[in-house]
């Protein structure tokens, strides 16, 4: 497998039982936890082993990080060890159907140096409809592997820096949320409302076609060039709520050719933990 964003239904069904190719399951939802294990259990790709966003791809003991703290990088090895994965495995990643969830662990997998990792574009809903077979059950568990690695930091955008950013407006910062969200109208999740000052809305449904697979790349980077206007994309700061949907512009941009943005990793849930920083609402 040589894609490093997406990857088609149909590319993966000529794929799938070749070589070391690996499968994960990565739907969550943030409404009931247990919604994606259920849903794994139910049905999941042949093969897929289960990611979940709180206990795998978060460490929920790391006070003051926003809801989804971005877990260490030794913490991380254990994870990926404990899933049998080794550094030159061929990995496709999935969620329910929009790519939210996976563009998280896409872009963990990313940080850590990890080559060959896509998002199954439609994800295991376009999967189905396209009459792909699955799985149910639980599988066992794969043998552990010895998978270290480390975060590349550069990619990780910290409150200091986007305080900063903040204070020169310089470069461009963009929220995913949902515009309702974003403007401070609603708040279904945090305990305040609103955006960080200076930051543009872009929710990170506007990556994807009316199908739920993403636009093609060409589109994409128009959209994205419009955006960022003179701001190279390694300058580009990208939130959400709380890390996980700010990936998803990560991973659309880089497969429209715009790599090198940071992924403020704690988010808005982060920036409101100290009542100090402002906030703006509009």
């Amino acid at each position: 497998m040589s894609q490093q964003t997406l990857v088609s239904v149909e590319s993966l069904a000529t794929q799938l039982g070749e070589g070391r190719l690996r499968l994960i399951d990565c739907r969550f939802d943030l409404r009931d936890s247990g919604a994606g294990r259920r849903g794994f259990i139910a049905a999941h790709l042949p093969g897929a082993i289960y990611a979940d966003l709180d206990t795998d791809l978060s460490d929920l003991n790391i006070e003051g990080r926003g809801r989804h703290p971005l877990p260490s990088a030794s913490t991380f090895s254990e994870t990926v060890s404990r899933w049998g994965l080794h550094p030159d495995d061929p990995l496709v990643v999935y969620d329910s159907s929009d790519g939210s969830m996976a563009a998280r662990l896409w872009w963990m997998l990313s940080l850590f140096g990890h080559q060959k990792v896509a998002v199954l574009d439609g994800g295991i809903q376009a999967w189905v409809k396209a009459g792909g077979r699955t799985e149910s059950g639980w599988p066992p568990a794969p043998e552990p592997s010895l998978y270290r690695g480390r975060f590349n930091v550069r990619r990780i955008a910290s409150t200091a820096v986007v305080a900063a950013r903040m204070a020169t407006q310089g470069g461009a910062l963009i929220d995913a949320r949902a515009p309702e969200r974003f403007r401070g109208e609603i708040e279904p999740i945090d305990r305040v409302a609103g955006h960080i000052p200076g930051a543009v809305n872009r929710p990170y449904v506007a990556n994807l076609r009316a199908d739920g697979r993403f636009k093609p790349a060409a589109v994409l980077r128009e959209e994205f060039d419009e955006l960022l206007g003179d701001t190279p994309p390694e300058e580009t700061l990208l939130m959400c709520g709380s890390g996980v949907t700010a990936c998803h512009h990560a991973l659309a941009m880089q497969h429209a050719g715009l790599s090198g943005a940071r992924v403020y990793a704690g988010s808005w849930s982060e920036w409101i933990s100290d009542a100090a920083r402002p906030v703006a609402r509009s």
